[in-house]
């Protein structure tokens, strides 16, 4: 064999050789990317484990304790709270017997007033007809007129009573008499107005009520 043959087999020994190398490193190449792929995949697995965990531990244990200060502050805005809640409950409990404490003082008021209006009533009905342009009994209407008109602004109302169905809420009948000409329980004369303030009663009428 020539020299020059021996050569060219020699350089294509060389070229083999060198392919066969490439693909070994390509083969390694190949294993230590899947390997790297292969660890990552498994970091990554166990970081997700690891927050898993934290998180059931979360959920079991709750959350992290909360720090002095910040219960404090809980602690307080708590008794603010509750403090305002008294406080509202005190103010609108005061007002109530505010309130009542004035209506009850209204109603004892009207109550030592009411004998005088039976008396101006009296007084009037009293004076004869050919009489009642006399100065001293206009006087007399125009103030029992005046008193009224004070007791409607207050609330003071009379109630009314005759040709009304007997209510014992608000009627007191002291006599029955028999009246064919009127319906039963309906109330045929008052003795006495019965008065109310601001739909309470203050007395009741004094009438008489058909059987």
């Amino acid at each position: 064999m020539s020299e020059e043959k021996k050569e060219y087999n020699t350089i294509e020994e060389d070229e083999i050789s060198q392919n066969e190398t490439e693909e070994i490193l390509e083969e390694d190449d190949v294993k230590l990317a899947e390997e790297t792929v292969s660890d990552t995949d498994e970091i990554v697995e166990e970081e997700q484990t690891a927050e898993e965990k934290t998180a059931e531990k979360k959920s079991l244990f709750g959350k992290k304790k909360k720090d002095k200060k910040d219960e404090k502050i809980e602690e307080l805005t708590d008794m603010v709270k509750r403090q305002m809640a008294e406080f509202d409950n005190f103010r609108k409990r005061t007002e109530k017997e505010k309130a009542s404490m004035y209506q009850i003082g209204a109603k004892e008021i009207v109550e030592k007033i009411l004998p005088v209006v039976d008396n101006f009533e009296r007084g009037l009905a009293m004076i004869p007809e050919n009489e009642k342009e006399n100065p001293v009994a206009t006087g007399m209407a125009q103030i029992y007129k005046q008193l009224m008109a004070a007791f409607d602004e207050m609330g003071v109302k009379a109630i009314e009573a005759v040709g009304q169905e007997f209510n014992p809420d608000f009627h007191n009948a002291v006599m029955h008499v028999e009246d064919e000409e009127v319906e039963e329980n309906i109330v045929v004369e008052e003795f006495q107005k019965g008065y109310l303030y601001k739909d309470c009663v203050i007395r009741h009428s004094m009438v008489k009520v058909a059987n």
